[in-house]
């Protein structure tokens, strides 16, 4: 109790990266991990968890976390009926390849190659927030199959490297295939469960017996921060959906994205200053 008692003043801040993050993830569909892993990993090495190991543990975390907030968010947005199932169909297998194969790549990274690929990450997605359009269309319909595989296989794979549901990603791509917005949206939110469940398991695998964990680890995902985030995140997700359908997002996508070029700029500081 006197364990859990010492880090009450994080578990208040990771309640609140919980209920923020959900917000965001029904809200753009970019995935509470653009939140919740940078609050992770600072939580994390302020416990005195090294930089190495912190990263891991924070994407695993994110990637459980997501779980929840997916499966929340997308239930909301397919009683809208935004939700394409033929489109699920196609993209959900490779999209969870991508994951496992995403999984194994960051149990041979190191922990500054991670944080260099996800704050290059949070610099794509805050320019897409600050001056990317929604909806903006470069091609009339969907590519080949081929090409739809390949794609989402890598989106898969790349988000579960940086720990988010691959919304930042799939949702431009689909809006750009001449996918209406809020069905890009609601479909994303569905590719986050196909991620994050393999994605998970593979960090729990890949961090099972390493040295330096923090306390109530299973391999890289952390059970303490992990009873925070799942209810918070998935509690707020339907919120954000739900606001998604109504709310003029042009000022809050610039907000968004000024806030995410501050996160980035901190963490690649970290990494560049050393």
């Amino acid at each position: 109790m006197n364990d859990l008692a010492q880090y009450l003043p994080d578990l208040i801040m990771l309640i609140c990266a919980g209920m923020f993050g959900g917000f965001i993830a029904g809200l753009f569909g970019v995935g509470g991990g653009t939140i919740t892993v940078p609050v992770l990993f600072y939580w994390f090495t302020h416990m005195g968890i090294s930089h190495e190991v912190a990263m891991h543990v924070s994407v695993g975390t994110s990637l459980a976390t997501i779980i929840a907030t997916s499966l929340s968010s997308s239930r909301a947005h397919e009683k809208r009926g935004s939700v394409d199932n033929d489109i699920l169909k196609v993209w959900g297998p490779p999209i969870a390849v991508g994951a496992i194969t995403g999984a194994l790549i960051a149990g041979m990274m190191s922990g500054t190659d991670m944080r260099l690929a996800f704050g290059g990450f949070l610099i794509f997605v805050a320019l897409y927030m600050l001056i990317g359009k929604d909806g903006a269309v470069l091609r009339q319909s969907l590519p080949s199959v081929g090409w739809q595989r390949f794609i989402s296989w890598f989106i898969g794979t790349f988000s579960s490297i940086v720990g988010v549901g691959g919304g930042a990603l799939s949702v431009p791509t689909l809006a750009a295939c001449n996918v209406p917005m809020q069905r890009a949206v609601g479909t994303s939110s569905a590719f986050g469960v196909i991620i994050a469940l393999p994605g998970a398991a593979g960090f729990i695998i890949s961090g099972w017996g390493h040295e330096g964990l923090p306390p109530y680890s299973l391999g890289f995902v952390n059970l303490m921060a992990l009873v925070v985030l799942l209810p918070t995140t998935a509690l707020l997700a339907p919120v954000g959906a739900k606001v998604a359908h109504y709310l003029s997002r042009h000022v809050l996508r610039r907000i968004f994205g000024a806030f995410l070029l501050f996160i980035a700029a901190k963490m690649l500081y970290g990494v560049l200053s050393v």
